[in-house]
């Protein structure tokens, strides 16, 4: 389901599933929030190969958010139009920065 790299301080989850649902979704959560227990604080989400979410997916990316607490952030990389268009719709392009790939979301961390 999920695909996780550790590349210097930055954690790339790659999620392998077409549908980010509510039959994947608690199990992507948790693997997330583990990432989270392990001291991950500048995770992508690459989302290149999911055509579709629901509100299950959405909801397992704000629990891992809300487990950073402020002390990281959420990158989302690879999305497709549709699922882009689903965000902006939902307003988590406010929550989420939203980039093309993963070399775009590692420079969102450069200063």
């Amino acid at each position: 389901m999920t695909e996780t790299t550790a590349l210097d301080d930055i954690t790339l989850m790659k999620i392998r599933v077409t549908r980010f649902d509510t039959f994947v979704a608690p199990r992507i959560r948790d693997e997330l929030l583990d990432l989270v227990r392990q001291g991950a604080r500048k995770i992508v989400l690459d989302l290149q190969q999911v055509a579709f979410v629901d509100s299950s997916g959405l909801g397992a990316m704000v629990s891992g958010v809300k487990a950073l607490d402020g002390q990281g952030d959420i990158v989302l990389c690879g999305a497709s139009d549709a699922v882009r268009t689903l965000l902006r719709l939902t307003r988590m392009d406010r929550v989420f920065r939203i980039v093309a790939d993963f070399d775009a979301a590692c420079a969102c961390w450069r200063t």
